[in-house]
């Protein structure tokens, strides 16, 4: 059988089996991957907004998509309670429109702290991360006892402002 190969777009959802591969490309979206410990599923997902959806299954949101990451999990027999993580993307894709910081309007720190403490909230063990900063991210993970790849691509900084002349 020939392994699958998903690329998720915002807002997607995907549970895949051992061998299969999952992509997506995140700017200040994130992305969250599930997986049992034996790894032979694998779920991500990719978060736009965080936190909760005006409608209860809209999957652009955190805990839509969360959602239906577990019940994709549980379908396949797998408690997602026992799985393990990874976090990717968050980063400030407007450095010189907005600060660091949610507070400052950045959608990607948003983003990041609201999974970091979803799953935090559901037990789930996070085996590493690679957000904020001023990057997108590729990642690709190919369901198997290997980690995900990600490649972060820095953006430019912002130009300095011009100093006005008398």
């Amino acid at each position: 059988m020939t392994p699958l190969r998903v690329t998720l777009h915002p807002g997607d959802v995907a549970c895949v089996d051992r061998g299969d591969r999952l992509e997506t490309l995140l700017g200040s979206c994130v992305a969250i991957v599930l997986t049992d410990p034996r790894r032979t599923v694998g779920a991500m997902c990719h978060v736009v907004h965080a936190g909760a959806p005006a409608a209860r299954h809209d999957t652009a949101y955190g805990d839509g998509a969360l959602a239906e990451m577990a019940r994709q999990l549980r379908s396949r027999g797998i408690d997602p309670r026992q799985c393990q993580a990874w976090v990717y993307g968050g980063g400030n894709m407007f450095p010189g429109q907005v600060g660091d910081t949610a507070a400052q309007g950045n959608v990607g720190a948003a983003n990041m702290a609201w999974a970091l403490a979803a799953l935090q909230r559901a037990g789930v063990h996070v085996m590493g991360a690679s957000v904020g900063g001023h990057a997108y991210r590729k990642l690709r993970w190919t369901v198997g006892p290997e980690a995900p790849e990600v490649e972060a691509v820095h953006m430019a900084p912002p130009p300095a402002p011009k100093a006005s002349t008398p």
